[in-house]
């Protein structure tokens, strides 16, 4: 018995700093990991609604000197250990080291508001990204989604509470990450995971 190719799953993306942690500038060592309120509650949620849970993240803190990739994956695995301990996990971490003023590469195809990141773990990952949301705090989570046909979802934390007035119109805005998650599971009818805490 083998899972077939065409049964895509869907996948709920996720923005990492501002979105799922506290927004601090250039985040990568753990010790300065902070989480925001209701995030880790909000991952398990995706998990129990068959939702492929991933981070899409920039990350030019690598083109820009300030740490490198294996700092970015060390913190991740860090995190991930968090995760487990709650009964928790992300399926797939996807970052930009990438910055049009910095390093080698002017230019990329995964810098959001690219949608690169979503195209590869869709691959991946095997998602239906027509049936996916993607939760982010900035216009360029939102406009990476519509490139592909994600559903966006923007949060007010990080810098979302700035950022509404520059996004269409026709988004939705939640509060925060457990707030998304509830617009996402009430749209999918699935009010067991959106019942509160």
């Amino acid at each position: 018995m083998h899972e077939t190719r065409d049964c895509k799953q869907k996948a709920v993306f996720m923005d990492r700093d501002g979105t799922i942690n506290v927004e601090k500038n250039y985040l990568h060592k753990i010790d300065d990991w902070e989480w925001i309120q209701g995030a880790i509650e909000a991952i398990r949620r995706i998990n129990q609604m068959g939702f492929k849970a991933v981070v899409v993240s920039n990350q030019a803190g690598v083109a820009r000197g300030y740490y490198d990739m294996v700092a970015v994956e060390a913190l991740h695995n860090a995190v991930d250990e968090q995760l487990t301990a709650a009964q928790a996990h992300i399926d797939g971490y996807y970052f930009c080291p990438h910055h049009p003023d910095f390093g080698s590469m002017q230019s990329c195809s995964c810098r959001k508001p690219e949608p690169g990141m979503l195209l590869a773990a869709s691959r991946d990952l095997n998602i239906d990204l027509n049936q996916s949301y993607l939760i982010g705090d900035k216009r360029s989570d939102i406009e990476a989604a519509l490139a592909c046909g994600v559903t966006p979802v923007l949060v007010r934390t990080g810098y979302g509470a700035e950022e509404i007035a520059h996004c269409p119109p026709h988004v939705t805005v939640c509060d925060d990450i457990l707030d998304a998650v509830r617009f996402i599971a009430n749209a999918e009818g699935n009010p067991t995971a959106s019942r509160k805490a």
